[in-house]
């Protein structure tokens, strides 16, 4: 079933187009309706719905400055815009704002409306998948290394502005090329997939995790002290070392290693704070590896 949300401050418009929902000749689809600007971004921004058609004009505000309110906090609802203006204008405004189609009010009706609806879905799950690729590491799922270099500078300047700490883990599977050279890429592969599993289902929901380089990880811990961030790292790689990695009829005993640093204690920029995580990595790998070095010289073994 296709849940679909209407935010429209015209009960006749929301009555009109829930008879045009029951003339649809192609799958199922309900509409919910809000009738304020307030109410709709709020359920909007739920997630819980698999389109949205929006007015143009909402009270003192208009739906334009809704989808840029809504694309600000990352909604990638798929957004149809309604209006009663036969403008051209109006047209590119909503495309350019982030809306998929655009239907003038009175020219609707079932045929055109379930058609714009099933384009804007099609056109929506092709843009996640190019958006997926763009910030995706293909073989682990996590962030790859272009995300987590924009991540981590927003969340540098977003913890200097409110003056909370931030930590950042970076991670390093220990004898990489071991695994490689006795069992073969197709089970590094594997072992790769894994651990990335693994290290990601440590962290928190507002956590990321990334792939940063070929056995490399690293976490982003917002609003995380040092303390904290080093029993995360120790939970992470406890985890990777906990069971052997099944590749195939091979099974692998895996550990890592992890370097822990936070802003400001061991530094004031990303890049600092990366390499203050790197210098502990190291500094892992040396004191016999399976263990966390936080900056600063704190260590501990899984």
């Amino acid at each position: 079933m296709t849940r679909v949300l209407l935010i429209d401050d015209d009960r006749l418009q929301a009555r009109l187009l829930q008879a045009h929902f029951r003339n649809f000749r192609r799958g199922t689809y309900t509409l919910d309706w809000s009738e304020t600007y307030e109410d709709g971004l709020a359920r909007l921004l739920t997630g819980g719905f698999d389109a949205c058609l929006l007015d143009f004009r909402l009270g003192e505000r208009d739906g334009l400055q809704l989808i840029r309110e809504a694309a600000a906090k990352d909604c990638r609802t798929p957004i149809v815009f309604l209006t009663a203006e036969a403008s051209e204008n109006i047209d590119i405004q909503a495309m350019e704002a982030g809306a998929l189609d655009y239907l003038v009010k009175g020219e609707i009706n079932p045929r055109s409306l379930e058609r714009s609806l099933r384009y804007a879905l099609k056109l929506g799950e092709s843009l996640e998948a190019l958006r997926r690729l763009a910030t995706r590491d293909e073989l682990t799922g996590l962030l790859n290394r272009r995300e987590y270099d924009r991540i981590l500078s927003e969340e540098e300047d977003r913890a200097r502005r409110f003056g909370q700490p931030l930590a950042l883990v970076v991670i390093d599977i220990d004898l990489f090329k071991s695994i490689n050279d006795l069992h073969g890429h197709a089970a590094g592969d594997a072992v790769l997939r894994e651990v990335a599993a693994r290290i990601a289902d440590s962290i928190r929901t507002v956590d990321r995790a990334a792939r940063i380089g070929g056995e490399e990880f690293a976490l982003i811990l917002v609003q995380t002290d040092g303390a904290s961030a080093f029993e995360v790292a120790r939970r992470a790689i406890g985890s990777v070392a906990r069971s052997p990695v099944t590749a195939g009829a091979l099974s692998i005993a895996v550990t890592a290693s992890a370097g822990v640093a936070v802003i400001p204690a061991d530094g004031r920029t990303a890049r600092e704070l990366f390499e203050a995580a790197d210098r502990a990595l190291y500094a892992a790998k040396e004191a016999g590896r399976n263990r966390v070095v936080k900056a600063g010289g704190a260590k501990d073994r899984a």
